[in-house]
């Protein structure tokens, strides 16, 4: 598959202080963590290939070479408190089902921070937000050519498509264009709300995506305990609000599993 258009994204993505592709690196999220201090708000790294790609609570993600798009946006949302910065997932989430639309593929969100693609509701793309200090490095891995065999099956039996494999394009420029595009879009609405889902509109639009709500699910949580509920509702601070025996119950953080029938 052609490497990046680096000119063309440069060209297209104005909005933003820096746009920046290498070849290889570990991880686009712990490069732009390590220069948290000197970066500039809104700076943008994307690398043909990561050798150490990681997901939330340390997993690796796969990230063939010129096969996906695999991007970090450092930020330094002034005026937005840090305790919202969490939020910030779910923003990326509204900027991947935007993404995916243009792509030409029908998507949903996992919450907090998959998207979902094709019958099977397979992983197409999975965000990190992580904290440094006054600033927050949001990483987004995206699959858009098609996978190979061997690529493993995620946390949940949860299996891996691509936008190519569920009738999307696959030229990576575009889409990552498209993607940083939506981001822009839908992070200044955030910014603008100073981190308010609710005021800045994208809650609505996340709920609207989420097929976690109205499931049955088994949620994962931090302590390593878990427990079985149903998912009713996204909260304004983008927490998942759940009800176990008819108690509600609100998780902040967690690894979601939908529950088929009969399970």
């Amino acid at each position: 598959m052609a490497a990046l258009d680096v000119e063309a994204l440069r060209a297209a993505l104005g909005s933003y202080a820096a746009v920046d592709v290498v070849d290889s690196t570990g991880s686009t999220n712990a490069d732009l963590v390590a220069a948290a201090d000197s970066a500039a708000d809104r700076t943008v790294l994307i690398a043909e290939q990561q050798t150490a790609g990681r997901g939330r609570r340390a997993r690796d993600w796969v990230s063939p070479p010129a096969s996906g798009i695999y991007l970090s946006v450092l930020l330094r949302p002034t005026g937005v408190p840090v305790a919202r910065y969490g939020s910030l997932s779910l923003v990326a989430g509204v900027a991947l089902i935007r993404t995916a639309r243009h792509a030409g593929v029908i998507a949903s969100l996992k919450w907090p921070n998959d998207l979902l693609a094709g019958a099977g509701l397979a992983k197409c793309a999975g965000v990190l937000a992580e904290v440094s200090g006054q600033a927050v490095v949001l990483g987004i891995g995206l699959n858009v050519a098609p996978l190979h065999d061997d690529v493993p099956v995620g946390p949940g039996g949860l299996p891996a498509t691509s936008l190519a494999q569920e009738g999307g394009t696959a030229d990576r420029t575009a889409v990552a264009i498209a993607l940083l595009r939506a981001f822009d879009e839908a992070e200044r609405s955030w910014r603008g709300a100073q981190g308010d889902l609710l005021t800045s509109g994208l809650l609505a639009e996340y709920r609207a995506s989420c097929a976690t709500l109205g499931q049955r699910v088994r949620v994962e949580l931090p302590d390593g305990t878990s427990l079985q509920a149903l998912a009713t509702d996204i909260d304004g601070d983008g927490r998942l609000v759940v009800d176990v025996g008819g108690t509600a119950r609100t998780l902040s953080a967690g690894d979601v599993v939908h529950v088929r029938p009969g399970a």
